[in-house]
C-alpha cells in the first residue's frame, strides 16, 4: 500500500501535557482529533528518567474515550504488565531488552486482551524482532534515545523505518508501525515516506497554542 493511501494515527505523548492540569489536557487532545493517547512510563532504571505509574492512568481512564497507548520503559516489565492493563491501557509496548523472553511478555499482554507492541531503540536492528512478529500488534521505533521529550529526530532511524514496513508487509498482519522521538510537520514526511503509519508526537502538539492544528499538520495533505 503506498504511504499516502495509509490512513496515519496521531498520538500525542501525555509526557509534554501541563501536568497541573492532565485531565484537561486530555480532553483538549482528544476534542482536537488525536487518535490515540500516548504514554510513557519510565522507572529511573531502564531509563534516566521518572515518569508516572498506573495510577494517573486509572485516574485519566474515566474522562476519556483515546485508546491508551501505553509505552514501558521500565526493567523488569512482566511484574507490571497486569497493573497497567487493569488501569485501563489498550495497547501496551515494551522493549525487548527488558525482559528475557519477550516471547512470553508478548504473550502475557495478548492473553489479558491488548494490543502488544515490540519497542526498538535507535540501536536495536530490526532483525532482532522479526522471530516475534507473529504476536505483535505494534513495533514502535524509537528516533531518539528514550528517556526524555523534546530530543531531535534521528535521520539514521529512516532505513531502520523501512525495513521494517517490509517486514511488517511480507507478514501480512495488520501490524501498527509507530515511531516516536522528534515528530515534527518537518520530519513527518519522511517518516511516512519510508512506511510508518502511527506518528508519537509530544511537544509538537501539546507545545502548540492550538491543538487541532498541530494534529492536523502531522498528517498527510
Amino acid at each position: 500500500m503506498a504511504p499516502h493511501a495509509r490512513r496515519i494515527i496521531i498520538a500525542p505523548s501525555l509526557l509534554a501535557a501541563d501536568f497541573g492540569r492532565l485531565r484537561d489536557e486530555v480532553a483538549a487532545i482528544e476534542a482536537a482529533g488525536a487518535d490515540w493517547l500516548h504514554l510513557d512510563v519510565m522507572d529511573g532504571h531502564f531509563v534516566p528518567n521518572i515518569s508516572f505509574g498506573p495510577v494517573v492512568l486509572a485516574a485519566l481512564r474515566k474522562h476519556t474515550k483515546l485508546p491508551f497507548d501505553v509505552h514501558l520503559m521500565i526493567e523488569p516489565v512482566d511484574a507490571y504488565i497486569q497493573a497497567f492493563a487493569d488501569a485501563g491501557a489498550d495497547n501496551i509496548s515494551f522493549h525487548p531488552e527488558a525482559g528475557r523472553h519477550p516471547h512470553r511478555t508478548l504473550q502475557l499482554i495478548r492473553s489479558l486482551g491488548k494490543k502488544a507492541g515490540l519497542v526498538l531503540n535507535p540501536a536495536t536492528p530490526p532483525e532482532s524482532i522479526a522471530w516475534m512478529l507473529d504476536l505483535a500488534d505494534i513495533v514502535l521505533v524509537m528516533s531518539v534515545n528514550p528517556g526524555f521529550g523534546g530530543q531531535k529526530f534521528l535521520p539514521s532511524q529512516l532505513p531502520k523505518i523501512a525495513a521494517l514496513r517490509g517486514m511488517i508487509d511480507a507478514a501480512g498482519r495488520p501490524i501498527a508501525l509507530a515511531v516516536d522521538g522528534g515528530i515534527t510537520p518537518a520530519t513527518a514526511p519522511a517518516v511516512i515516506a519510508a512506511g510508518a503509519d502511527t506518528l508519537i508526537a509530544g511537544t509538537a502538539v501539546f507545545g502548540a497554542l492550538d491543538y487541532a492544528a498541530a494534529i492536523a499538520a502531522l498528517r498527510p495533505a
